[in-house]
């Protein structure tokens, strides 16, 4: 029988989950990673976040791995992970529809400027600082178009921004022109006013975000960081915030997270923070991609997010 141990968000967590479970799907047999008469069987799936290398030792023998993040690099870079076993990322509607508003709110806030907005209220000064371009004006440019990289990009170009895309290799996105491959990276970038970054976290996009990089951008383009933090080379991105090559920054990833008091990225009058949290769904929302997840493995469908390590994601 199909069962789902939870180890996802420590001990404390498994009853919420439990009952976003029996709401969505109460057939679905649960139980706890935690509880000390669980033992691992071949027809288990494990839904985790970022379990310690003995829990991950033990999960050898089971049917898939479910990780509650889209990113599964704190499981990979882990030596007792079981690259065996079927791992599948974090997706579904509502994941993909929070991560499309999250970044049409970073992307509006660069366009007019929000962040000066914020600082004057925090000073209690009022000076007017007029930004007259609109979103049928400004170029948006998304490096990373897969599942939530396509999904953000058409909610861009609904919003009424101009879109383009960039990704490793070729394919087809309906109404947004998508570069493919090094060789068009520096085309792309030319023709960007916001960059968005969207890329999985592979050997060869880590520190990829770096000074070169940003040159190549207009002068004065913005940046949204919704990848991962290693994406990104945060003192290049300093030093080019300081010499105007960027206008602003909006990054909810870092390296590492929680930055530490004294960055200087926490301070930065160009540079908007969030605390990592773009696309988190419901649990009930989560509950039910989990329970799709399984059901299409039970019936040998591959699950769209399966991480393959050919591609490093």
């Amino acid at each position: 029988m199909v069962r789902l141990v939870i180890s996802s968000d420590g001990p404390a967590a498994v009853g919420g989950w439990r009952a976003a479970f029996r709401a969505v799907a109460p057939h679905l047999q649960t139980c706890s990673w935690y509880d000390p008469a669980y033992r691992p069987g071949p027809d288990d799936y494990a839904l985790v976040w970022h379990p310690s290398s003995a829990d991950l030792a033990r999960m050898g023998g089971l049917r898939g791995i479910i990780c509650t993040g889209a990113g599964v690099n704190q499981l990979l870079g882990d030596p007792a992970f079981p690259h065996h076993v079927p791992l599948v990322r974090m997706g579904g509607a509502q994941t993909a529809a929070l991560m499309a508003d999250y970044v049409l709110w970073a992307v509006l806030g660069l366009l007019r400027d929000a962040r000066t907005w914020a600082i004057q209220q925090d000073a209690r000064i009022w000076r007017e600082n007029h930004v007259s371009r609109t979103s049928a004006e400004t170029r948006v440019g998304v490096m990373g178009m897969g599942h939530l990289g396509a999904h953000v990009a058409g909610h861009l170009r609904h919003a009424g921004f101009m879109v383009s895309g960039w990704r490793r290799s070729t394919q087809d996105v309906p109404g947004i022109r998508v570069f493919a491959g090094r060789e068009a990276l520096p085309e792309f970038l030319a023709n960007v006013d916001i960059l968005v970054n969207l890329l999985p976290s592979t050997p060869q996009t880590r520190g990829m975000i770096d000074h070169a990089l940003l040159a190549r951008l207009p002068r004065g383009a913005g940046l949204v960081n919704v990848g991962r933090g290693d994406h990104v080379v945060q003192d290049d991105l300093l030093r080019a915030l300081d010499d105007g090559m960027l206008g602003g920054a909006v990054l909810d990833v870092t390296t590492p997270e929680p930055l530490p008091p004294d960055h200087p990225l926490w301070r930065h009058e160009r540079v908007t923070l969030t605390p990592h949290v773009a696309s988190w769904a419901s649990q009930e929302a989560q509950a039910r991609y989990v329970v799709e997840v399984i059901d299409q493995m039970e019936h040998n469908e591959r699950p769209a997010l399966l991480y393959e390590p050919a591609r490093g994601y």
